[in-house]
């Protein structure tokens, strides 16, 4: 594939834009590709360069690119203006179309991504609690702020260290650590900081190392011991609330947390976040109570126009049903290709979710460590001149979407056969 404007384009954006790009993750080397247009299943570049895209906006976009009932959606919202800052009837709609779905959520609190939902629901979980600390799984991503940008460590009760320049360690210095899939690392993290531990937040599928599924009975331990140590429980829904069903993770584990954080998916390709929980937790949340939240662009009038259209979608068109089944089938297929090639690797995933790992089945990140990252970044090479846009790292999550047609699927799985030889 030529793709000689991109190649130029990255050595202008390289003079006005850190690395060239407005993410970590978009910085490909040599360079990105430059996006010019995207519609369903593919992504078309700035070089004329089709795609069929298992990135998806790194995960929100499970109706597909340009979905015809989100675009109409936010059209319709445009004529009326797209910032007011007064309240609208469209945020207490979606509010309680969230609200009748998951279980854990009494009350909501609109935002603009899913770092401040969970920077939000930290700080109501610690003004709830008078605590201080709270608990994190090695590996799991909670956003870009302070308090969650923090190494994995190698003990059971490592103390957090800063992930980035710029974060003093004061600022994790309440951030402990456990590996994922491992109750007994976190009980006795529990344990021993018993008196201060206002919260554990979790991703229950990890997202952004995998995906990286919990063992039979993990969850529904979290939840037991957070319970019997009167500690509260978040589920990070950010990627996983409603892609794997409806009612999100905690639906299709049958594990109900005590706050949720969800965004991605219910924007369908717009901007939102959403701190949910119990009512005797968001009620401390300002102007109802002391825990200090606010936002220019909080329930957004576009945002909420996409998410009521996004939900009504999800409804109609039985969309976990079939995506679901799709990611089902892919994943058979992987282990297929990766058996007859006599390849040690290993498929994850769950629901719409997929990842092929150079390595052993991780279960928690010290496991994703010991993937082979070289042979995959030529592999991901490979599939990328092939035409199949995956996520430029072995630690990133693959995404289905409704769009994917029988004949992607089948391009994708042959483009693994030849590319993993």
């Amino acid at each position: 594939m030529g793709t000689e404007k991109s190649r130029k384009l990255f050595e202008e954006a390289k003079k006005v834009l850190p690395g060239g790009v407005s993410s970590p993750v978009r910085a490909i080397k040599p360079y990105p590709f430059y996006t010019k247009r995207a519609n369903g299943s593919k992504i078309t570049d700035i070089d004329g360069n089709e795609y069929i895209d298992y990135v998806m906006g790194y995960g929100p976009l499970l109706l597909g690119h340009n979905h015809p009932a989100i675009k109409e959606a936010v059209i319709r919202q445009l004529p009326d203006g797209w910032l007011y800052g007064t309240p609208t009837e469209l945020e207490v709609a979606l509010a309680k179309e969230i609200i009748r779905l998951y279980a854990s959520i009494d009350m909501v609190r609109f935002v603009s991504t899913g770092t401040e939902a969970t920077m939000g629901a930290l700080r109501a979980a610690r003004g709830f609690t008078k605590k201080n600390k709270f608990i994190k799984i090695e590996g799991g991503f909670h956003g870009a702020h302070e308090a969650v940008l923090v190494k994995a460590g190698s003990g059971a009760t490592t103390l957090g260290t800063p992930n980035s320049a710029g974060v003093p360690p004061d600022f994790t210095k309440n951030t402990l650590q456990v590996p994922y899939n491992d109750i007994e690392a976190m009980t006795a993290v529990i344990e021993a900081y018993k008196d201060d531990v206002a919260a554990i937040i979790i991703e229950p599928v990890l997202g952004n190392i995998g995906p990286i599924v919990p063992k039979k009975g993990y969850l529904e331990d979290v939840r037991a011991v957070t319970r019997e140590n009167d500690v509260l429980l978040i589920f990070d829904e950010v990627i996983t609330g409603f892609r794997l069903a409806m009612g999100g993770a905690q639906e299709y584990y049958g594990v109900t947390p005590d706050m949720t954080t969800l965004g991605k998916i219910l924007g369908g390709g717009f901007h939102i976040g959403v701190i949910g929980g119990k009512r005797e937790i968001m009620e401390n949340i300002s102007p109802a109570g002391a825990v200090y939240q606010a936002g220019t662009f909080n329930g957004s009038p576009v945002s909420m126009s996409a998410g009521l259209a996004v939900i009504s979608t999800l409804k109609k068109e039985k969309v976990h049903e079939k995506v679901n089944k799709a990611g089902d089938a892919m994943r058979s297929a992987l282990v297929d290709v990766a058996g007859d090639l006599g390849l040690d690797y290993s498929v994850s995933g769950v629901g719409s979710m997929f990842k092929v790992f150079f390595g052993d089945t991780p279960y928690n990140y010290q496991d994703t460590l010991k993937c082979d990252t070289e042979k995959f970044n030529v592999f991901f090479k490979k599939m990328l001149s092939d035409g199949i846009f995956l996520p430029p790292s072995q630690f990133e999550t693959n995404f289905l979407s409704l769009a994917h047609s029988q004949d992607d699927i089948n391009k994708t799985i042959e483009a693994y056969q030849r590319n993993l030889k």
